[in-house]
């Protein structure tokens, strides 16, 4: 079944993102699903820390931003979606290539939305999880 309440696409979600610190990251969306958004991000100058792993800073910033825009598009025409909180655990480092999120619902509720946002290297191995847990505010 789609989740999604107002339309969404890759294209969107990347034209929303122009002239923000998600594209400066170079975080790309990759893939909508019924009920699932992905995207990625490089392991580079701009997002590795001094010890040349993937910041873990960034890692966040991708899970938000799946999970976000998630709950954003899932919410009805005319709500917004906030975040309330977020947490991650980093489990693995990365040192090149692309760490990869997907971010799928827990609970759509009326007024909060909880999003699991899995984050995977290049082999697949898990590097990250990360739940996010949205507001939903209803038009004033």
């Amino acid at each position: 079944m789609r989740l999604w309440k107002q339309p969404i696409s890759v294209e969107t979600l990347t034209a929303i993102h122009v002239d923000t610190a998600v594209q400066h990251l170079g975080l790309e969306f990759v893939e909508v699903g019924d009920d699932f958004i992905r995207g990625r991000v490089p392991v580079d100058l701009r997002t590795r820390q001094p010890y040349g792993l993937l910041h873990g800073g960034v890692s966040v910033v991708l899970a938000e931003t799946l999970g976000s825009c998630g709950a954003a598009f899932a919410c009805p025409p005319g709500h917004r979606a906030v975040g309330l909180d977020i947490n991650a655990n980093h489990l693995k480092g990365a040192t090149q290539g692309w760490v990869t999120g997907i971010a799928r619902p827990v609970h759509i509720g009326r007024t909060t939305q909880v999003w699991q946002i899995d984050l995977t290297n290049d082999a697949g191995e898990l590097t990250c999880v990360s739940r996010i847990t949205m507001a939903v505010l209803a038009p004033k």
